[in-house]
């Protein structure tokens, strides 16, 4: 009888799949992991035998003997989750997560060239589980490992937030003596199109080789395995749900490149944090900040849902706008909507305007439906991206006081702003 982790054939009234036979929480559907790496799902009832190929053999797991090299420098690695040093046990059908130094240079054996490894797991999650005081703990782990007198600090994450991760410790690393990159993976490393591998020895290329000192994202430049690209970390967003090149710079340019093959670094602009000679850490965060995103048929009480909050980002259509005017009777509730912003901002709430486009910025003076919000209080934050604006906002007020928050959240601080953006023929970077 076969069971998971088996090398099956099976047999429908389509055809005939050869791969590894996992577990299903379905028992109606039969899992298949195919030698692509993909899974594919069969209905019983279509499936007319199940021959094994190959009985699933215990493994031992075998681990690489760690020997320090005196010539080579110390980086730490950071665990939270996500897929970066996770593969799937197709006896169990559980993700098997390697952390310790042993493990990763059993998955990368490549590293063991670059750098000596410290680990450190934070926690093990999904990033959509992330808050701001997960953020805190990052910076307390990165201060440890300053101490031990690591050249480099790598952050593994689920790709989902990663980029907010990115963005949230920007702020809150002020100065650094060593970089520290953040590394996600499209793909889990089982599988032959991961992009584990590949982006987690090219982010220990950069820091071990760099003099960049802020904080910053290594992901596949392209689809290919050729190069990694070094992103900044305010002005990075992921466009794709499953590419492995999902993740590009907005109204920015990426930092540098790493050749997978040659490990050459090329940096494609001269404006970069250096690294500084100590570290300094503002790890507070305001936990009563909110993100609200405009669209159609909005309702007053959308924006006194916010009642209570420190602060508040909205998403804003176009040059960044909210309904707040009433040209015909079907939209005579918005009239209600600026009185309702206006509430918010009279009981302390900092309110910051973003725009859902991903190019451009914000300019709340071109029309009067943009004048009428900062009459109201709302303030312009230019070219923030939203969720660098959420984090920036949160780190600002746990740090600093209302009106000095006011006046820092339009200021370009970490490369989040562009002070002016320059015209290009072709806005989005192939």
């Amino acid at each position: 009888m076969a069971q998971a982790g088996d090398r099956v054939k099976i047999n429908t009234k389509k055809g005939s799949e050869e791969g590894i036979l996992m577990p299903s929480s379905d028992k109606k559907t039969i899992l298949l992991k195919l030698d692509s790496g993909y899974n594919a799902g069969f209905d019983n009832k279509d499936v007319s035998n199940i021959t094994v190929l190959a009985k699933a053999a215990a493994k031992k797991k075998v681990m690489a003997k760690i020997t320090q090299n005196p010539d080579l420098p110390t980086i730490a690695i950071l665990h939270t989750g996500g897929t970066i040093a996770s593969k799937v046990d197709y006896r169990t059908g559980a993700v098997a997560s390697e952390f310790s130094p042993e493990e990763l240079l059993s998955l990368f054996p490549e590293l063991k060239n670059i750098a000596n490894l410290e680990s450190e797991l934070i926690s093990q999650m999904w990033s959509d589980d992330l808050r701001f005081a997960h953020f805190s703990l990052i910076a307390k782990a990165i201060e440890r490992q300053v101490k031990k007198g690591v050249k480099g600090i790598i952050i593994g994450m689920g790709t989902d937030n990663l980029a907010v991760a990115s963005a949230a410790l920007s702020f809150i690393v002020e100065k650094s003596p060593v970089p520290i990159v953040f590394v996600g993976a499209q793909r889990s490393s089982d599988r032959g199109s991961s992009d584990a591998g590949m982006n987690l020895i090219c982010a220990a290329e950069f820091v071990t080789r760099t003099d960049f000192g802020g904080v910053a994202i290594c992901m596949h430049e392209s689809s290919s395995d050729k190069t990694c690209v070094i992103l900044p970390g305010t002005k990075t967003y992921k466009l794709h749900s499953s590419r492995r090149d999902a993740f590009k710079a907005i109204n920015s340019s990426a930092l540098a490149s790493v050749d997978y093959k040659t490990m050459e670094i090329k940096y494609l602009g001269n404006s970069y944090q250096k690294r500084a000679d100590t570290l300094s850490l503002k790890p507070k965060m305001e936990e009563k900040i909110g993100l609200l995103k405009i669209h159609i048929n909005m309702f007053p009480e959308q924006f006194s849902f916010f009642k209570g909050y420190k602060g508040l980002i909205i998403e804003g259509t176009g040059l960044g706008h909210t309904p707040g005017q009433a040209p015909n009777k079907e939209s005579a509730i918005h009239k209600e909507i600026y009185p309702a912003l206006k509430k918010l901002i009279d009981s302390g709430c900092v309110i910051v305007m973003t725009t859902q486009c991903l190019f451009g910025g914000v300019n709340m003076n071109i029309y009067d439906k943009g004048r009428d919000l900062l009459e109201l209080g709302v303030l312009s934050g230019k070219d923030l991206l939203a969720n660098t604006a959420l984090v920036k906002l949160s780190w600002l007020l746990g740090n600093h006081s209302r009106e000095e928050t006011k006046e820092l959240v339009g200021q370009n601080l970490r490369g989040e702003i562009n002070e002016r953006l320059q015209f290009e023929e072709d806005f989005v970077k192939k």
